[in-house]
């Protein structure tokens, strides 16, 4: 991995505004303006929030993705209504992830494509049997 600061992993320097004791967060979800120079832009965005461990605390989305969603009544969901969210954004998420692919790997040990499509199928049944 190269030594330049990564936009998929974020380590805080200075306090979240979560309303969780986070660490850290994981770029899920964000547009791509230009993937050759890897441009984001965070008009919409899924970050995933975890503690000085690596214990998953929740998800924050941007502004404009709760108000595309609006049975969610905050940006930041933890739950079933995590699941439920990432469910909605599961094949976007996959695809961002794979521009990530080599830190994907290196986080979760396997590639976006292959850890997503376990999840998902965990994540439906935790939906059907809520």
């Amino acid at each position: 991995m190269k030594n330049t600061k990564s936009q998929f992993i974020r380590q805080y320097v200075r306090a979240s505004k979560s309303p969780w004791d986070d660490c850290s967060t994981i770029l899920l979800l964000a547009d791509v303006v230009d993937e050759q120079a890897m441009e984001l832009n965070f008009n919409k965005y899924i970050y995933l929030h975890r503690d000085s461990v690596g214990k998953i605390l929740g998800i924050s989305i941007s502004n404009s993705m709760l108000e595309k969603n609006p049975s969610f009544e905050n940006r930041y969901l933890e739950g079933h209504d995590m699941t439920l969210f990432l469910l909605i954004y599961v094949e976007q998420i996959t695809q961002f992830c794979e521009l990530f692919s080599e830190e994907f790997q290196q986080i979760f040990m396997q590639t976006p494509t292959t850890f997503f499509a376990a999840a998902e199928n965990d994540w439906v049944d935790i939906i059907d049997n809520a």
